[in-house]
């Protein structure tokens, strides 16, 4: 068998898979027809007033760019154990790594996307 007619059988098999387990599932499941199903629920507690509430873009802007400078503090880990094995090939790669994310940084910060208003 040719890597295309495998990746094929694979590729069909599991599309196979999923639609079967979504077929069987919508079919297995229970149903309920209650209108106080679809209705906001916290703690027990009915809700007052609207439960849809917009928030400030700002907070998820500084989610956001919280979520991208972590996950460049662990990304940099695996780069200080093996150092010495990179040499200056390493260096620069990480350094433009650097560059990017500060060039980002300056850039949200020049938005105003970090002040807390």
């Amino acid at each position: 068998m040719s890597n295309a007619a495998l990746f094929l059988t694979v590729l069909i098999t599991a599309m196979f898979m999923v639609l079967a387990a979504l077929l069987i599932a919508k079919w297995l499941a229970p149903t309920s027809n209650n209108p106080a199903k679809g209705e906001p629920y916290e703690c027990g507690i009915p809700t007052r007033g609207p439960s849809w509430v917009q928030f400030k873009v700002g907070y998820y802007l500084f989610a956001i760019l919280y979520l991208v400078f972590d996950v460049e503090t662990v990304l940099l880990f695996p780069w200080a154990v093996i150092v010495k094995d990179l040499g200056i090939n390493g260096l620069i790669l990480v350094s433009f790594f650097f560059v990017v994310l500060t060039l980002g940084l300056v850039y949200a910060w020049k938005k105003g996307a970090l002040q807390w208003k």
